[in-house]
């Protein structure tokens, strides 16, 4: 037990890891000859022990190539070559702890006969979705009563649903949903208090971000309030991939790369933080969406997700079937040191804390009413369907708006980005301003309208409180990766994206966001009328706002 984390507790195992158990045991007899002590072994720790197999080994399927114009987006690299650069690697590797072990067999559909699935639904379950993860069609699922075609399902709705697939693997719960955005469960967690109080390598850590330089805890709340990711998750991961919150990097990899991705150019808190956060948003909203259906490994294998299991535990799963081969990937979700142990131990029971505020979405959850965000007789373009908030790999929750211009690309504009609803604003950053539509001042809480690339010059303030359709901003380039001059808006509930496709419509002056067959395609329609995005801004993208 590492200093400073409360010890004693015991995980319950139940009958269904019996499977998980066997395969296990048969990976401890290959591997008994390596003394690893009674810590748990992080992707850092295994990293530093290899030198050769480096060039064998991926970190993360697919790459992380994007387009995506949003704040703090950068080129991405292909995890897909890592590199040894600046690692000092011992003398003597550990080579058991690399064995190749044998893939996990990987469900496929056949027509077997078999007892169908009894599944109760739970927050944010829509019937495609589920139609998705259980990889049948929509006509297939039997339910008791009258469910909803594409709205969210009452939690606990009995659906009778066929079993093409057989067994899967990896079928517990990992971490409710509260636990990996940032929810109203994370809104008395003093991050800094948590980080002094530990006392590890992140209390006396600082890095220079943009115009000053930040503390460790300040990092974490920055990517934690960036990305609507909980904090406790992110001090949670850095623990048992580096021991940076209550202990010290073990080796150079562990002090340049904590969350455990080998980037030479990643280097650093924030960058890995924002890496982490990636395949965690493409764990969560990937299943949540219905996006992803299986997790793929270092070794080529992939696993099926189990299709009962909830979003914030598809999430955990995507994050560390980067690091691990299949069989050390159960033990890290399941073993008796395995990270959700290891977060109990530093956080309390989730499951606990969970029932404050779960289910996050009530199943008559309605947007409240938001207008175009400019002003009334206005003719501007709908540049940017349904792609992701924040991030290249987060939920396709956002949609563009560019004014019309003689000229392209990133050029000065006078026209102005209105509130799309009234609310307090209760952040703004470089190019962003957030507006909280209850008032409340809490980011995590209820709706809230995310406004980016908006041009520092006029910006509204922090604190302001403003009526529907008063003046936030210029549209511009600012904050992130842009090709012109457009304002991006998204929402969020509770402190989760809303998919701007999804069963609560993104619905802005009447016109609904339609999907397109990838992201940033689409199409706004109202009374029959349809407005195809497009990036360019062409004649078919024009809208007025009337």
């Amino acid at each position: 037990m590492r200093h400073g984390i409360a010890s004693g507790r015991k995980v319950l195992f139940s009958a269904k890891r019996l499977l998980f158990l066997t395969i296990l045991l048969i990976w401890a007899i290959t591997t008994v000859a390596c003394n690893l002590g009674t810590t748990y072994v992080s992707a850092l720790d295994l990293t530093a022990t290899v030198s050769a197999q480096f060039d064998q080994v991926s970190t993360t399927h697919p790459a992380l190539a994007t387009n995506e114009p949003v704040a703090l987006a950068e080129p991405t690299p292909n995890l897909a070559q890592p590199t040894t650069s600046n690692i000092e690697l011992p003398e003597t590797p550990l080579p058991t702890l690399l064995v190749e072990a044998t893939p996990l067999p990987t469900a496929t559909r056949d027509n077997t006969p078999r007892p169908p699935i009894l599944y109760y639904t739970q927050s944010g379950d829509t019937l495609p979705v589920l139609a998705a993860h259980f990889g049948v069609g929509v006509d297939e699922i039997r339910a008791q009563g009258v469910v909803p075609d594409i709205g969210f399902i009452t939690p606990g709705t009995l659906l009778i649903i066929p079993d093409y697939y057989g067994a899967d693997l990896a079928s517990d719960p990992v971490l409710p949903d509260s636990e990996i955005i940032y929810s109203p469960s994370a809104l008395d967690f003093d991050i800094s208090a948590y980080v002094m109080e530990a006392n590890g390598y992140l209390s006396t850590y600082r890095e220079y971000i943009v115009d000053r330089w930040y503390s460790g805890a300040e990092v974490v709340e920055l990517m934690a309030m960036e990305e609507s990711i909980n904090p406790r998750l992110l001090l949670g991961l850095l623990e048992y991939q580096s021991h940076w919150v209550y202990g010290q990097p073990e080796n150079l990899a562990a002090e340049t790369y904590p969350m455990g991705f080998i980037v030479q150019e990643k280097q650093g808190l924030r960058k890995q933080l924002s890496l982490a956060v990636q395949e965690l948003s493409s764990g969560y909203y990937g299943w949540r969406e219905g996006r992803i259906i299986e997790v793929f490994f270092p070794d080529g294998s992939q696993q099926r997700i189990y299709p009962k299991i909830n979003a914030g535990s598809a999430a955990i799963q995507q994050f560390f079937s980067q690091f691990y081969d299949p069989a050390r990937w159960l033990g890290v979700l399941y073993g008796p040191e395995s990270f959700p142990v290891l977060y109990e131990e530093m956080f309390g029971s989730p499951w606990l804390r969970s029932q404050t505020v779960e289910p996050l979405f009530p199943t008559t959850l309605t947007q409240p009413v938001l207008e175009l965000p400019f002003k009334v007789g206005k003719l501007w373009s709908f540049t940017g369907g349904p792609h992701p908030a924040w991030g290249p790999k987060g939920s396709w929750a956002a949609v563009d708006f560019a004014p019309g211009s003689d000229e392209s690309g990133c050029v000065t504009s006078n026209e102005w980005v209105t509130a799309s609803a009234p609310g307090l604003v209760v952040r703004t950053g470089t190019g962003i301003v957030v507006v909280d539509l209850d008032g409340d001042g809490y980011e995590q809480t209820g709706w809230v309208i995310f406004y980016l690339h908006i041009a520092t010059k006029d910006k509204v303030k922090a604190g302001v409180y403003l009526e529907q359709d008063e003046e936030i901003g210029h549209p511009s380039c600012e904050g992130g990766s842009s090709t012109g001059t457009h304002v991006h808006i998204a929402r969020k509930y509770n402190g989760e994206w809303i998919t701007a496709d999804g069963p609560v419509p993104f619905t802005l002056s009447g016109w609904v966001v339609g999907q397109g067959n990838k992201a940033y395609e689409g199409t706004l329609m109202r009374d029959g009328a349809i407005v195809t995005a497009h990036t360019y801004g062409s004649f078919e993208t024009q809208i007025r706002r009337d």
